[in-house]
């Protein structure tokens, strides 16, 4: 039998209408939209469905992707409930929905955590402008080299996302990357682009946030985990509440290492399957790791051509 991992991208990877084609062909989809929305007081169908401002807001834009990621994991169990996960895996935020696909943790009891993180982040870089922006072409040794220079000199600029080989997103004051953007190029840097993001995710910037949230993760998070979870921070595999409340609020102010977990993992699973809108780890992956087949549900066509690979 198939080794299969689990994983979940983060913000960025959603999309206006993500989700829809669940809704309208499955009640449990409808349920689990209507429930989530009870919960904080949104209708998700208008935050994702209809163009507003509300899904590019990091308190709604969390709970919106972990929703329908957790709408695709119910809809694959359901399809093949003999299929067991090997380990699960996601990138920043989507190692909630980890969390949640684990067992640890309610889809529900998830939602509201996920849209009170984004406003702690929010809350965090309120008063000031921060940012974040992708180094492309250049590898990782120069970056941080660079960052660690600029800390020496008092800007506030940290590697945040190792994404894959020549791709790393740093996080800081925009001020102060913008003072880099051409440090990066004559370094060797292809591209260093400044994100359309007034969150500064995984660095020093959200440490305001880390208490906050663990203290909502203390009360929600069960010991309960169906496969172990490959941490952002460490590369490493956990699966009890201690170290999911510990390594979490750490992922707020620590780099998300997707690049060296894929590599950490590649050798033990054979299959991963990225649930949710898009396919955006699935080409992380064939980039980062060419052996490991990722496959991905998007949709209930994208479900059935998975279910019909994988679980007969």
């Amino acid at each position: 039998m198939n080794k299969i991992a689990m994983i979940f991208a983060g913000q960025g990877s959603q999309a206006v209408g993500m989700g829809q084609d669940f809704y309208e062909n499955s009640d449990i989809a409808k349920e689990m939209f209507a429930k989530a929305g009870e919960r904080i007081g949104v209708d998700f169908k208008e935050i994702i469905f209809e163009e507003n401002e509300k899904l590019a807001q990091t308190a709604y834009t969390q709970p919106a992707i972990l929703l329908v990621q957790m709408v695709a994991y119910r809809l694959f169990k359901e399809a093949c409930p003999k299929i067991e996960a090997t380990l699960f895996l996601g990138h920043s935020l989507g190692e909630f929905s980890a969390l949640c696909a684990s067992g640890a943790i309610d889809y529900i009891d998830a939602v509201e955590l996920v849209h009170n993180r984004g406003a702690f982040m929010q809350s965090a870089c309120d008063e000031i402008e921060a940012g974040m922006m992708a180094i492309v072409g250049l590898d990782d040794a120069s970056v941080e080299s660079i960052c660690s220079a600029a800390q020496s000199e008092g800007k506030k600029v940290w590697p945040a996302n190792y994404n894959q080989d020549g791709q790393l997103v740093v996080a800081g004051m925009k001020a102060d990357l913008a003072s880099l953007e051409q440090t990066f190029k004559d370094a060797g840097a292809k591209r260093a682009l400044l994100l359309n993001m007034s969150v500064a995710s995984h660095c020093d910037i959200l440490a305001p946030a880390q208490e906050p949230l663990a203290d909502m993760m203390k009360t929600m998070i069960k010991d309960e985990f169906s496969a172990p979870i490959i941490s952002n921070v460490t590369t490493l595999p956990y699966s009890t509440k201690d170290e999911a409340v510990s390594l979490l609020k750490d992922q707020l102010v620590k780099p998300v290492k997707y690049k060296q977990s894929i590599l950490a993992i590649a050798g033990d699973v054979d299959i991963a399957i990225e649930f949710g809108n898009g396919v955006t780890l699935k080409g992380l992956n064939r980039r980062i790791a060419q052996e490991l087949i990722t496959l991905n549900i998007s949709d209930m066509a994208s479900l059935e051509k998975v279910a019909e690979e994988i679980c007969n």
